[in-house]
């Protein structure tokens, strides 16, 4: 992998999370209740808290602690354990700040970072892995979210609009 191709892999995956899925999935959630945030369809299925939770975890392991090189003191399973009512303001404000210190790690990587290996949640990974698994993570969840929240709105929520055919703003 060149250089060139390090840094548009970094800058993609760094302009999808942090300035596409991540405000679009804020914005769904600052418009729904703490009761819609803690709501599910039955008990096989996440809530939207539940959701905000487990991304914050993920982000965290995946590109935080792993990069960082620090200590992974996640617990998984309380992420789905949870059922609120947690206030919504204070999961947005976590999972923003853990979004925020992503975005930092992922500019400061390197092709060396990319291509070394990782342990993460009992797989040996690439850097190139994590980073790339991250970001379809949270877009699968994104998804979920939006969703969710138009289930509960009966409405478009207007994200694509002002966009042309090829993705790009008019």
């Amino acid at each position: 992998m060149s250089a060139d191709t390090t840094q548009l892999f970094l800058s993609t995956a760094r302009k999808s999370l942090l300035d596409e899925h991540w405000p679009r999935l804020r914005e769904c959630v600052c418009t729904l209740t703490d009761e819609q945030v803690w709501w599910r369809p039955n008990q096989a299925s996440n809530s939207i808290g539940n959701l905000l939770l487990h991304l914050n975890g993920n982000v965290g392991q995946w590109i935080v602690a792993t990069f960082n090189r620090t200590e992974d003191a996640r617990n998984r399973p309380s992420e789905f354990a949870e059922r609120g009512p947690a206030p919504v303001a204070g999961l947005l404000a976590r999972l923003g700040s853990t979004v925020e210190e992503a975005g930092a790690v992922l500019g400061r990587l390197s092709e060396a970072d990319l291509q070394a290996s990782y342990q993460i949640q009992g797989y040996t990974v690439t850097g190139l892995y994590a980073v790339f698994h991250c970001v379809e993570h949270f877009a699968s969840h994104y998804g979920q979210i939006a969703y969710i929240t138009k289930e509960l709105q009966n409405r478009d929520l207007g994200f694509f609009r002002n966009l042309d055919n090829t993705g790009r703003a008019k």
